[in-house]
C-alpha cells in the first residue's frame, strides 16, 4: 500500500498540486470553474499514473497540459487561450490513445479492463468540450452547459469508469457486468438524450441511477483494505446522493415542470461530485491498485496481411491428423477423413442471416466482396462451395505447417482460411483469415460429444476470435461454434453458428459429400 502511495506522489502529481494551489490563491475563479480545474490538475495525473507507467515523452506532454490549464486561469489573450487549450486537448488525446492501446492489447475479454480503457478514452471528449468553451466555439448550448459537459466527462466518464474498472479487479459479484455496461454507456446516452430527446434522457437517467445504487451495493459486499474501503464506499455513496439531482433535472426537462435548475445542480451535484466523490476516489486508489487478472495473449499469430499472394503446393487436408486435437476413437471414421483428406469432398452450403442483422449484412457484403473474406451470399439458397488447399510458407506465416483452404462460389472467392495449430493447456486449431493490414484469428477448441465433433471459440484459455493489428491482439465480441456429424461413410452434415455480443447473427448449414471418383471411407 505504501509503495503505491509513493508511486502516486511523483513529480508530475506534485506539479499539478502546486499549480492548483497557485490557481486557488491568485485566480479569480467561480467555484464551478474550480471543479474542472481540480480534476485537470490533480485527479487526472494521479489516476492516470496509477493505471499506466508513462514514458518520459508522455510525462512531458501531460506536464505541458497541466501548465496550459494553469495559464488559462490567468489570461484573456485570445492567441494564448487557443494555444494553451489546444495543448491540454493534445494531452487528453494522448491519454485516450493510451486507453485505446490498452484495449487493443486485450479487446472484449475482461469487463474490468474494458471499463478502465473506456474511462481513459472518454477523457479526450472532456478535453474537446473544454477546448470548445475556452476558444468560444458555438456548440449549440450555452457556454455554461458547455463547461458543465466538460466537467461531466472528467468525473462521470473518466474518473468513475476507471474507479469501476479497478473495483472489478477485486469484486466477484454477478451484478458487476450489467452495472458496468450501464455506467460506461451512461455518459454518451445522457449526452444523446440532452441533445436529441428528453425521453432518452429520462430513461438513461433512470438506468444510470439504478446502476449507481447497485454499484454501492457491490462495494459494500467487496473486501478492501480497511482505510481504502472507507474511501471507496464514501465516494460511491456521494454519487448515490448527487445522481438524484440529475434525475430530478432530467424529469423536469421531460415533464416541463422545473424542479432542479442549473444553479441547484452546481450547488449540490457539482460540489458533492468534486469534493466528495472525486477526492475520496483518488485517495482510495492512491493507497492500493489491485493487480489485473488478465495477461497478454501468447499464442502464435499468422503474419500474413492482405490477400494471400504466394501459394505453395496442393495439399490433401486441413490437418495432418485429427488425433492431434481430439480423441477420434468415438467419432465416425468419416469425420477425421474429411479433415485429413478434405479435397476428397464436395461442400454445399445454405446461409441464414438473422433478420435483425440484415441491414448490417448489406453493408458488410460490400466490404466482404472487397476483402474476399466471409463473402457469403445473402440468399438462403443451397449453393456449392468449391476450392483448393495449398501449403503456405512457414517463414512467411510464422506458424507451424500452415495450409490455406481457399473456397469459392461460382468462381468468386469467399474464404481464404489458413489453418495451423498450437498447444498451451490443450492443442487448438489456429485459423487465420488475412484482412487488409490485419488478420482475423479463430482459436478453436475441439471436443467430441454424442459422436459429433464440436469446434468452439469458447472452451479453453486461448479459445476465441481475435483481430491482430501489428503487435496488438484484440479479442473480439464474436463467438463461433461448428458441429459436424457423419450420416454415413460418404455423407456428413455441419452447422456453423456465429454470435455478436451473444446474439446469433449468422448460421450456415453444410452438406458434405465424397466425390464420386473417390472411394468410400468405411
Amino acid at each position: 500500500m505504501l509503495g503505491n502511495l509513493r508511486r502516486s506522489i511523483n513529480p508530475l502529481s506534485l506539479l499539478g498540486i502546486f499549480l492548483l494551489v497557485i490557481v486557488a490563491m491568485l485566480a479569480d475563479m467561480a467555484d464551478f470553474f474550480f471543479y474542472l480545474t481540480l480534476a485537470q490538475l490533480v485527479f487526472v495525473p494521479i489516476i492516470v499514473q496509477c493505471i499506466v507507467r508513462l514514458t518520459k515523452v508522455e510525462q512531458g506532454i501531460l506536464g505541458i497540459g497541466l501548465l496550459s490549464v494553469a495559464i488559462l486561469a490567468f489570461t484573456t489573450h485570445q492567441v494564448i487561450i487557443i494555444v494553451t487549450a489546444t495543448l491540454y486537448l493534445l494531452a487528453t488525446a494522448m491519454i485516450s490513445l493510451i486507453g485505446l492501446r490498452r484495449f487493443l492489447q486485450l479487446g472484449f475479454i475482461n469487463t474490468a479492463e474494458i471499463a478502465i480503457d473506456i474511462g481513459l478514452i472518454y477523457l479526450v471528449i472532456g478535453g474537446m468540450w473544454f477546448f470548445a468553451y475556452s476558444v468560444g466555439i458555438d456548440t449549440g448550448f450555452s457556454p455554461l452547459i458547455t463547461w458543465l459537459t466538460a466537467i461531466h466527462f472528467h468525473y462521470s466518464a473518466f474518473l468513475l469508469c476507471i474507479s469501476v474498472g479497478l473495483l472489478g479487479r477485486t469484486t466477484k459479484s454477478s451484478l458487476y457486468k450489467p452495472v458496468v455496461a450501464v455506467i460506461i454507456s451512461g455518459p454518451i446516452m445522457m449526452a444523446i438524450g440532452i441533445t436529441l430527446s428528453t425521453v432518452i434522457e429520462m430513461v438513461s437517467a433512470i438506468l444510470y441511477i439504478t446502476a449507481i445504487y447497485l454499484l454501492f451495493f457491490i462495494t459494500m459486499r467487496t473486501k478492501f483494505p480497511y482505510v481504502q474501503a472507507i474511501f471507496i464506499r464514501l465516494s460511491i455513496a456521494a454519487i448515490c446522493f448527487s445522481i438524484f439531482w440529475s434525475v430530478l433535472y432530467a424529469y423536469g426537462n421531460f415533464t416541463g415542470r422545473v424542479i432542479v435548475e442549473i444553479p441547484d445542480m452546481l450547488r449540490f451535484h457539482g460540489f458533492v461530485n468534486c469534493y466528495v466523490f472525486g477526492v475520496f476516489t483518488v485517495l482510495a486508489w492512491m493507497l492500493y491498485i489491485p493487480a489485473t487478472k488478465q495477461q497478454p495473449f501468447q499464442f502464435p499469430v499468422s503474419q500474413i496481411r492482405g490477400r494471400l499472394k504466394e501459394e505453395g503446393a496442393a495439399h490433401a487436408g486441413l490437418v495432418e491428423s485429427l488425433d492431434d486435437f481430439v480423441d477420434t476413437t468415438k467419432l465416425h471414421s468419416a469425420i477425421p477423413h474429411f479433415y485429413e483428406q478434405t479435397d476428397a469432398y464436395r461442400l454445399f452450403a445454405q446461409v441464414h442471416w438473422q433478420r435483425w442483422f440484415l441491414p448490417f449484412a448489406f453493408i458488410y457484403k460490400a466490404l466482404s466482396r472487397w476483402t474476399q473474406q466471409i463473402n457469403l451470399p445473402l440468399s438462403k439458397g443451397k449453393t456449392e462451395m468449391t476450392g483448393k488447399i495449398v501449403l503456405v510458407d512457414e517463414q512467411m506465416d510464422g506458424r507451424e505447417y500452415p495450409r490455406a483452404w481457399i473456397r469459392t462460389i461460382k468462381n468468386r472467392r469467399v474464404f481464404t482460411a489458413i489453418y495451423s495449430k498450437h498447444s498451451s493447456d490443450k492443442t487448438y486449431m489456429n485459423i487465420a483469415l488475412p484482412l487488409p493490414f490485419s488478420t482475423m484469428v479463430g482459436v478453436l477448441s475441439l471436443y467430441e460429444e454424442n459422436g459429433q465433433l464440436h469446434l468452439t471459440s469458447r472452451n479453453g484459455i486461448d479459445a476465441g476470435i481475435y483481430l491482430a493489428i501489428g503487435s496488438f491482439i484484440c479479442k473480439l465480441p464474436l463467438q463461433e461454434q461448428f458441429t459436424i456429424e457423419a450420416i454415413s461413410a460418404s455423407y456428413l452434415t455441419a452447422s456453423h453458428k456465429m454470435t455478436l455480443f451473444g446474439l446469433k447473427f449468422l448460421e450456415i448449414h453444410y452438406e458434405i459429400e465424397v466425390w464420386e471418383k473417390c472411394q468410400s471411407v468405411d
